[in-house]
């Protein structure tokens, strides 16, 4: 999970789709309006997170709904905290 975590969280549009989501669930749609690429290359950044675990997605109607994972960020922290040492006494 930690490298697909951080492969994702690499790139600086897939970042930018977190810091959006932050404020709350977005259509792919809404979410691609707010970029200067296309829409199939937004699609594959939200593939990737989804794959990361750091988005989930919901059919309502035709749209996808994209909204944060905030167990697997909270995991994610823990590991990261596990692997710097927290703290480790040398």
């Amino acid at each position: 999970m930690l490298d697909e975590t951080l492969r994702a969280l690499g790139d600086p549009t897939r970042r930018e789709i977190l810091r959006v989501l932050r404020a709350g669930d977005l259509t792919a749609g809404d979410i691609s309006g707010r970029f200067p690429m296309t829409a199939a290359s937004v699609s594959h950044h939200l593939s990737v997170l989804k794959e990361a675990g750091l988005v989930k997605s919901e059919r309502n109607g035709r749209n996808l709904v994209y909204s944060l994972e905030t167990t697997v960020f909270q995991e994610f922290l823990q590991q990261m905290l596990d692997l710097f040492g927290k703290g480790d006494e040398r």
